[in-house]
């Protein structure tokens, strides 16, 4: 799937004050997040992506973490409701934004979702019961993408925030999955790559438009990564990081 557009948001100089499990040795800094975030941005651009940049939003720290707030296909947008008390909210301002471009749909209460628990691989959905993401949510949106000609399964998170944090789609049919998915059941059918447990956190890559963006500073995972034979961008991402944020949660493609 080719993707023509990605929307982004500014993140708020209160970002620091979103949710977090990481154990920070070193506060977060706005202006390095700042540099961050534009690199980010202008690799999508370099990669034929329109960015749609959205206004930070001062009362959702979290808020530019906006792929939790949508779920887009070709064919609907399903606005979400996300599973953090803190985050609701974030969905009823991207809502708008997508009813501009497709066709929109919604979870509802009491089923909550977050985009980072759904990873789509062609016309297959894979939907991560986590923390975020509980067993309503889940089916509430399957049923809508299954209304759309999709196939889908749920899939039980256990550690990690959510689903993309250890299994992503790297093209090819390949998953690039942390050691705690690797052999799963439900991952048969794919080939795999196995992210060391040292570098986990590089599972959150994104593929975009033939490219692998992923985060800087884990060679092991760039070189099994290279031999996709793809183009990689690497992109500072220490900031969001402290924030359990990754490289597929700060856009939503499509």
């Amino acid at each position: 799937m080719i993707f023509t557009r990605a929307i982004v948001r500014k993140p708020g100089k209160n970002f620091a004050q979103g949710l977090t499990t990481a154990a920070n040795d070193d506060s977060p800094n706005y202006k390095i997040l700042v540099k961050q975030h534009e690199a980010y941005i202008s690799v999508l651009r370099s990669i034929g992506l329109e960015v749609i940049l959205l206004d930070a939003l001062p009362d959702h720290p979290d808020a530019y973490f906006v792929e939790d707030t949508a779920v887009v296909t070709a064919d609907v947008a399903v606005i979400t409701n996300p599973g953090a008390d803190a985050r609701k909210g974030e969905e009823k301002t991207i809502a708008p934004v997508l009813a501009q471009y497709c066709k929109t749909e919604k979870i509802r209460h009491p089923g909550t979702v977050d985009g980072g628990d759904v990873l789509q691989v062609g016309k297959h959905f894979f939907i991560g019961v986590s923390e975020r993401t509980n067993q309503e949510g889940a089916d509430q949106l399957g049923r809508i993408l299954g209304g759309y000609g999709y196939t889908w399964a749920t899939i039980a998170v256990g550690a990690g925030l959510h689903f993309k944090s250890s299994v992503n789609y790297v093209g090819k049919n390949t998953l690039l999955v942390t050691q705690s998915f690797d052999g799963h059941e439900q991952l048969k059918g794919y080939d795999t790559i196995v992210v060391d447990r040292s570098e986990s956190y590089a599972a959150n890559t994104l593929f975009v438009n033939d490219h692998l963006l992923i985060p800087r500073g884990y060679p092991d995972t760039r070189k099994k990564l290279d031999a996709l034979k793809m183009e990689i961008i690497e992109l500072d991402t220490s900031e969001v990081r402290k924030m359990d944020g990754g490289l597929t949660c700060m856009s939503i493609r499509f």
